[in-house]
């Protein structure tokens, strides 16, 4: 139910206006929106010029812009008087963070009378002659699960050196093969360096986002706890997190596009069942943008969510594969697997990660910044919905393909040090073509459980290798 509560409202909106596109169709009327149809959904230079120049004069804060949209802020009063419509709020029932069971809700943005969820229409207005629309942001997703001394857990877990030793990173490190020279880029919560990289002698920079401050704090943690996978797989990555607040995700993305990123990591998503948020067709074009011009965009499929932009055809779209103390590999119950609304045909995942298993997906010992949030939380819960481990040790134990996104775009970064001219679409076929096939299991209930085989006997489930992986390439490690 959509109510309206003095004090409910944020008292900074963030949203990402549509100069109008110069393919005479509005993004907000688009079916799917891919790298081969995407020009026609941006703005002419002087169109987007012109209401970057109207939107500040009107007192938005402009804090991001290029032909594919414009980011902007202002105060929830501002949009009501310049758009001649009425914000409200949702509150809705979210996974998050964590799988199925950890769910809550989370207050959504809106207006009274929206042409679809998340829309102020400029229809009838004087700004509809360079706006097709506002969409506003929309609560992100982080897809986790729910120095000081290494705490050794008495269950079965992972380490960061077990993560290279079982998707095959360590042979191609053994020949030189670490990611060198390319450069990868996560959009996520932020990056502090902690003794763990420090002593590994792993460096990192971080950008802020639109809407972020403090680069030198990471106060949930997510982001610097999942970065250890892209580490452990690609230790000699050019590296870069963005910062991304998030209720401004599309933005950060574009930032982390301005970075001339090789390869972006993404474990911040949206979660889109059906086709309905107005934010959505806008991600899509800054999606296909980044495809078109070469960069491999690399997404976590989603802890019982139907992420959002993993669904998207050109991404390499990451489930979850388990390991277990015997060597076994099955499907992730933990992450998702689905066929998605928004494009015929998609099925996600394309590859996986290494995920745990149901109810906390308690598996990689990873480090976190102190007084994160994330250290705090794990560690409230007795394992396995928790990870036992200390409040504040900077240490946790947790997964979900918020990890396996980070380790996957660190094979996509072997395989750029290995052969620079690779694209996105041919790296998302060799490492589905050299995968390890697993045929057991299937994934979370919560997106339809698809099994590891699926009835024409296909493997859904593919963990990637990159010692496999640089073989096909013809880069024996």
């Amino acid at each position: 139910m959509a109510y309206r509560i003095d004090g409910r409202l944020p008292g900074r909106v963030y949203a990402q206006a549509s100069p109008r596109s110069q393919g005479g169709e509005s993004v907000f009327d688009a079916g799917e929106i891919k790298a081969d149809n995407v020009e026609g959904y941006l703005a002419t230079d002087a169109v987007t010029q012109r209401a970057e120049r109207e939107l500040a004069a009107a007192g938005f804060t402009v804090l991001d812009s290029s032909p594919a949209g414009i980011n902007i802020a202002g105060p929830p009063e501002l949009y009501d008087r310049y758009f001649e419509t009425t914000l409200i709020t949702e509150e809705r029932e979210v996974i998050q963070p964590g799988a199925v069971e950890l769910r809550r809700t989370r207050t959504f943005l809106d207006t009274a009378r929206a042409d679809r969820p998340g829309l102020i229409s400029t229809r009838g207005l004087p700004a509809a002659e360079f706006l097709e629309g506002v969409a506003l942001e929309q609560p992100a997703t982080t897809l986790h699960g729910t120095a000081a001394p290494v705490p050794k857990p008495d269950y079965w877990h992972l380490t960061t050196d077990m993560v290279a030793e079982y998707l095959g990173a360590r042979a191609a490190h053994d020949q030189g093969i670490t990611g060198a020279g390319v450069r990868l880029v996560m959009v996520d919560t932020g990056w502090e360096p902690h003794p763990y990289f420090r002593e590994r002698g792993l460096r990192g920079t971080v950008v802020l986002g639109p809407g972020t401050a403090d680069p030198e704090v990471d106060e949930d943690g997510h982001g610097t706890c999942e970065s250890a996978n892209a580490f452990a797989v690609a230790p000699g990555i050019d590296f870069t997190m963005v910062k991304a607040k998030d209720t401004n995700l599309l933005a950060a993305f574009n930032t982390a596009l301005r970075q001339q990123p090789d390869i972006i990591s993404m474990s911040l998503e949206y979660h889109v069942k059906t086709p309905e948020e107005a934010i959505e067709p806008m991600l899509a074009v800054a999606v296909s943008l980044a495809v078109r011009s070469g960069v491999v965009v690399v997404c976590a499929a989603g802890n019982g969510h139907y992420a959002f932009p993993a669904q998207h055809p050109g991404v390499i779209a990451v489930g979850g594969v388990h390991r277990d103390e015997h060597g076994v590999h099955r499907a992730s119950d933990y992450a998702s697997a689905f066929t998605s609304a928004l494009f015929r045909g998609r099925v996600v995942p394309d590859v996986c990660g290494l995920v745990g298993m149901r109810p906390g997906a308690t598996y990689i010992l990873l480090p976190a910044p102190r007084g994160s949030s994330i250290d705090q939380h794990r560690a409230a819960k007795p394992y396995p919905d928790g990870d036992g481990t200390t409040p504040g040790d900077r240490w946790v134990v947790l997964s979900g393909t918020s990890a396996a996104a980070p380790q996957v775009a660190g094979v996509c970064a072997l395989l750029r040090q290995a052969d620079r001219e690779l694209t996105p679409r041919r790296i998302r076929t060799l490492l589905q073509d050299s995968a390890l096939d697993v045929d057991q299991g299937a994934g979370n209930p919560d997106t339809g459980g698809l099994t590891a085989l699926a009835p024409d006997g296909t493997h859904r489930f593919k963990l990637v290798r990159a010692d496999r992986a640089l073989r096909l390439l013809g880069r024996r490690p």
